[in-house]
């Protein structure tokens, strides 16, 4: 499947509206069902709706960028409105943070045009403003990237089980493209961030997030957005203090030697 899908894509930032049926979804309803996944969590955003984001580390969770962008301004949210819920389940918690400092990868632009170039800039990372430690929520280790018939699942929240994740224990990897994953896990509106597992030795691990829903030769399928390079960037904005929420319109930059020999500027988003 070397075309790009020439795919009839929907981008996943949840949609309270009309409910649906997802196939070959477990609910992870109850304690001993959701035991190992409460490092996966809901994202609530600015009052709107919801994304899935996993905890790697514990400050540290891996969502979605276009989860950060408001879908009719294409502005960028202020982080500030982001609240995750670690373990969300039936109303309560495991944890509940706010987010400190956001990072989305700096060639993702979010201007209502989905490509596979937005697929696969398609990444954000959150830092907590405190760490999750907690003996039973253990952040996920990630992993490269799988290769095409390997099996994978996934864990969401969506907008007909907003109130509890669903794993899908068995899916599988149709396409690798120009770094996007073409999966057949089941997704849906609230689903965009879910880590994409591989269980390699019986161990969870996460090698991507959940991006869009499309459709392939009237099969329904998900595209995610490869880790590998991309999550090593992120953490490196990190690392050099980046991830700090500016108002849209205020232009804040520090000029150093670097900066004179560079010949591009910085990337913004249209509005």
């Amino acid at each position: 499947m070397r075309r790009w899908v020439a795919l009839s894509l929907m981008s996943l930032t949840i949609a309270t509206a009309a409910l649906s049926q997802d196939a070959h979804l477990r609910s992870l309803d109850s304690g001993v069902d959701a035991r190992d996944w409460e490092a996966v969590g809901r994202l609530d955003i600015a009052g709107t709706g919801f994304c899935t984001g996993a905890l790697i580390a514990p400050r540290l969770v891996l969502t979605a960028a276009h989860c950060l962008f408001d879908r009719d301004t294409k502005l960028r949210i202020d982080h500030s409105e982001v609240e995750f819920l670690a373990g969300w389940r039936n109303g309560r918690a495991g944890a509940y943070r706010n987010i400190r400092r956001a990072v989305v990868h700096p060639d993702y632009v979010y201007d209502g045009v989905v490509s596979s170039e937005r697929v696969r800039n398609d990444l954000a990372l959150l830092e907590l403003d405190r760490a999750i430690q907690n003996t039973t929520i253990v952040p996920f280790e990630t992993a490269a990237r799988p290769r095409r018939g390997d099996r994978l699942g996934v864990v969401s929240y969506a907008k007909d089980r907003s109130e509890a994740p669903s794993l899908q224990e068995v899916c599988s990897v149709l396409a690798r493209q120009e770094g996007v994953l073409v999966t057949t896990c089941s997704v849906d509106f609230g689903s965009s961030g879910a880590p994409i597992f591989t269980f390699e030795g019986g161990v969870p691990q996460i090698v991507s997030v959940v991006s869009a829903k499309a459709q392939v030769d009237g099969q329904q399928v998900s595209l995610g957005t490869a880790l590998g390079t991309p999550l090593a960037l992120l953490q490196a904005e990190l690392v050099a203090g980046k991830g700090v929420y500016h108002q849209p319109g205020i232009e804040r930059k520090t000029v150093d030697a670097s900066d004179r020999r560079r010949t591009t500027g910085a990337k913004f988003v249209k509005p």
